[in-house]
């Protein structure tokens, strides 16, 4: 499995749980932008960088994702799946 392959399983995954738990979910495939998923519950949206494996955000990435703009209902987030395993969880940084 290529590292495409494995950061859509991610944002896949990712969109199961969001969606599990109310939300809905747009994925932004293969755009290579700052977040790579959307998810809004009514009330509250999320902003969302997925990573996948030991990869962690960049200086730049983290950078420009703390720097933009964002309405006060909404967190910038980085969900790292470290395992994809049957019983992975992410590790979810609200930036």
């Amino acid at each position: 499995m290529n590292t495409a392959q494995k950061g859509a399983r991610a944002e896949r995954r990712t969109i199961a749980v969001l969606e599990a738990a109310g939300y809905t979910c747009v994925r932004s495939a293969a755009s290579k932008g700052l977040f790579d998923v959307v998810a809004w519950n009514g009330v509250h949206w999320r902003v969302i960088q997925v990573k996948a494996g030991k990869e962690n955000l960049s200086g730049i990435e983290r950078e420009q994702i703390q720097l933009h703009a964002m309405p006060g209902n909404a967190t910038k987030e980085c969900w790292r799946w470290p395992s994809m395993g049957l019983t992975a969880v992410p590790l979810i940084e609200v930036l």
